[in-house]
């Protein structure tokens, strides 16, 4: 037999040899690890949407079906039960977020109130969903066939300031808290207000050790850097960014800069890509600064005089349409906080129900499955998408669990009350 002829033989036996795997295709390597281990979304503000159009009144309301608009809130909402099975969608954390604008006092009821909605939703549908309080609870649930469902709060506003609300939140189901949210609270920096404290105070490191103390996840999105870094300096529990995305990638304030990535390996934490088109593209992002300055232009050229300035504005929307986000922007920030921080530090935490559209071929939760074929197709092996889908957000759980474990014989960090 010619030498070629053997090689070629040879080669077509290693090759049917060769795994199955190896000649998967993406979609069939997305399916594999997604039904491996579905995914653990970081965020998720149905609970806001049961506050926004029911008033937290569950009667009357189907989570089978939230497709159609309602003579409250026109519009379908993005999630249900039927499409959180469709993204393959096996554990989540539901956001209890209330307004920042809210003062102090009134912002511990609400939150209270929507942990509250979350726990009646959840018991609502016992076939469906399992109220999970441990990394423990969340694996029995998924064993069960059912979506294990935890409680993360959003904003520090939502603790008015106290140590012992803050421990009553935890003990009341909440398994983390991001720190600010849009504003800044009385002791942490918020991105995307203006700086007061130079990320944490003396009480805001208070915060971030008792959480870790209790048990309850460290979450940094929405935060200023410096208070990133002050958080990641005295957490010592794995931290979490619940929906954020890559600064170096979306230039936007809400993002993740490279050198807190950096610190991600160190500190065992997660960076749940969001799925927000404003801070995945970084087009859109420039595109909204420059649509903002149309409109103050044309303020400032017809004062007082809306009537002119309506219209013009309708003019540059139409002859500037706005660029869209996709799964590969979706796809690039993953690209890049693997890069920068490593595979074992990445997460999805969508967002959705929080925004009013996720990105092009991801609009509402049914769309993980394709973000997952487009890492597939970047080369991501079925293990790496494990871990990006749910076996990282399980190491980091369980690890803030030790810790809190480990601090057992530590008492209650106090101050004194007004």
């Amino acid at each position: 037999m010619p030498r070629f002829a053997s090689l070629a033989a040879t080669a077509a036996t290693l090759i049917l040899a060769s795994p199955v795997t190896a000649q998967d295709t993406p979609e069939e390597v997305a399916a594999a690890a997604l039904e491996a281990a579905p995914v653990w979304d970081g965020h998720n503000d149905v609970p806001g949407r049961l506050r926004g159009r029911y008033g937290n009144v569950l009667e009357g309301f189907d989570f089978h079906d939230t497709l159609e608009g309602d003579d409250w809130t026109p519009g379908e909402m993005h999630t249900d039960l039927p499409r959180l099975r469709q993204g393959k969608v096996g554990a989540q954390f539901w956001s209890v977020y209330v307004p920042a604008a809210l003062e102090e006092p009134q912002a511990v009821v609400n939150t209270i109130e929507q942990i509250d909605v979350t726990k009646r939703l959840i018991a609502a549908y016992p076939q469906d969903l399992a109220l999970a309080l441990t990394a423990g609870d969340v694996e029995a649930a998924m064993a069960e066939g059912r979506i294990a469902s935890l409680i993360g709060m959003e904003g520090g506003h939502s603790i008015g300031s106290s140590l012992g609300v803050l421990r009553q939140m935890y003990d009341l189901g909440a398994r983390y808290m991001t720190i600010t949210h849009s504003r800044n609270t009385p002791w942490a920096d918020s991105a995307t207000d203006e700086p007061e404290h130079d990320g944490l105070t003396d009480f805001g490191v208070l915060v971030v050790r008792e959480m870790a103390r209790i048990g309850m996840l460290v979450d940094l999105s929405h935060v200023s850097p410096a208070t990133m870094h002050d958080a990641l300096d005295v957490v010592g529990a794995p931290a979490i960014f619940s929906h954020s995305g890559a600064r170096a990638v979306n230039g936007h304030a809400r993002n993740v800069p490279d050198d807190v990535l950096a610190r991600l390996p160190d500190n065992g934490g997660i960076v749940m890509v969001v799925g927000l088109p404003g801070y995945l593209s970084e087009q859109q992002r420039i595109w909204y600064a420059n649509r903002q300055a149309q409109e103050a232009r044309l303020e400032a050229l017809w004062q007082g005089q809306p009537d002119q300035v309506t219209p013009r504005l309708v003019e540059w929307d139409e002859a500037n349409p706005t660029p869209l986000a996709t799964i590969s922007d979706m796809a690039d920030h993953i690209d890049h906080i693997r890069n920068v921080a490593g595979i074992e530090n990445i997460g999805i935490g969508g967002d959705y129900d929080g925004m009013s559209t996720g990105p092009v071929g991801m609009e509402d939760v049914t769309g993980y499955p394709a973000l997952f074929t487009e890492l597939a197709r970047r080369g991501y092996s079925q293990e790496q998408l494990e871990m990006i889908s749910y076996r990282n957000m399980l190491r980091v759980m369980r690890a803030a669990e030790e810790y809190a474990a480990g601090q057992s014989g530590s008492p209650p960090l106090e101050t004194v009350a007004d």
